[in-house]
């Protein structure tokens, strides 16, 4: 009542004191409302750090890349995002949650999940370096592999952590992931391990999906023997896991290897499973323009081409 009536409009007892006893009110009502503010931005930023310790480091940014051109990529972004959790369910299953005491049934159960990775997942590319080669080729645009590429990682990032608290539920054996142990500065055996192998990887790629067709069922067929090429390369180049992909290196390198949760500082790391498959992607990319033809980086290079081509019919 005091505060919305005027000074004139009080009995003349009141009238002297009105000034003290407004200035009180909103002091009062000024205290009282930077509590409420106050309260309200401590409970904001509780739930903020709380979530933040359940948050995968990048995982914004990553997610954010879905909608750079304007979200014109926005599909490859969800099924690239959706692939790449399946591929790491699919494949990293086998072992662990799959065959653990059976190395014919890990064997087999990574042969059938690299082909549910690929048959559900919709064929996308859920490595950076495929993405690569597919740039140098010109069958992606850079805003099309740079978002595919922050998919890739999104969907790394939330699948080591998502599954591993799925193994703790369930009591199944958790994943593991590709690692290597540097012997010397460099990490030249591993540099050269995930080099050679994303290199044959990709030249897997090329041949069995642009070079070769196996009629009624060439996807089938095509697809198992992807399955038993990754999972020959594995053997033959474990030094560095090998991932043969740089988002499973560091996706894996984020959530598995020690207990900080954020991305490696180590530059070996970057170096083996990032700048070793670039190089390989881009050598493999050089390698099919030369057998095949075609241009790299959207120009044509003076070698090759060695593949002849089909007379048409007339």
């Amino acid at each position: 009542f005091l505060v919305k009536k005027r000074e004139t409009d009080l009995p003349a007892p009141f009238s002297s004191g009105y000034p003290k006893l407004k200035a009180s009110i909103n002091i009062n009502l000024y205290f009282l409302h930077s509590t409420m503010v106050k309260s309200l931005i401590e409970s904001l930023s509780i739930i903020y750090k709380d979530v933040h310790d359940y948050m995968p480091p990048g995982i914004i940014l990553a997610f954010a890349t879905a909608f750079v051109g304007d979200g014109k990529f926005l599909k490859e972004f969800r099924m690239e995002f959706i692939g790449s959790l399946l591929m790491i369910v699919c494949t990293f299953s086998a072992g662990k949650w799959i065959g653990s005491e059976s190395m014919n049934t890990a064997w087999f159960a990574h042969f059938l999940g690299v082909i549910a990775a690929d048959y559900f997942g919709g064929g996308q590319h859920v490595n950076p370096a495929v993405t690569l080669s597919m740039w140098c080729l010109g069958h992606a645009t850079y805003t099309e592999a740079y978002v595919r590429v922050g998919a890739q990682m999104a969907g790394g990032l939330v699948a080591f952590p998502l599954f591993h608290m799925l193994s703790d539920i369930m009591e199944w054996t958790p994943f593991g992931g590709p690692e290597f142990s540097a012997d010397d500065e460099h990490a030249v055996e591993a540099f050269l391990s995930e080099l050679a192998a994303t290199f044959l990887l990709l030249i897997l790629i090329y041949v069995l999906n642009w070079e070769m067709h196996f009629g009624t069922y060439h996807y089938w067929i095509k697809q198992s023997l992807t399955a038993i090429g990754i999972r020959a390369l594995i053997e033959i180049f474990p030094t560095a896991g090998p991932a043969m992909n740089p988002m499973l290196g560091t996706s894996w390198n984020v959530f598995g290897v020690g207990t900080t949760f954020e991305f490696p500082s180590d530059l070996q790391h970057y170096f083996v499973y990032w700048v070793a498959p670039s190089i390989a992607a881009i050598a493999a990319s050089i390698t099919y323009v030369i057998y095949a033809g075609g241009k790299l980086f959207g120009a044509s290079i003076p070698i090759g081409p060695i593949k002849r081509k089909k007379d048409k019919k007339e």
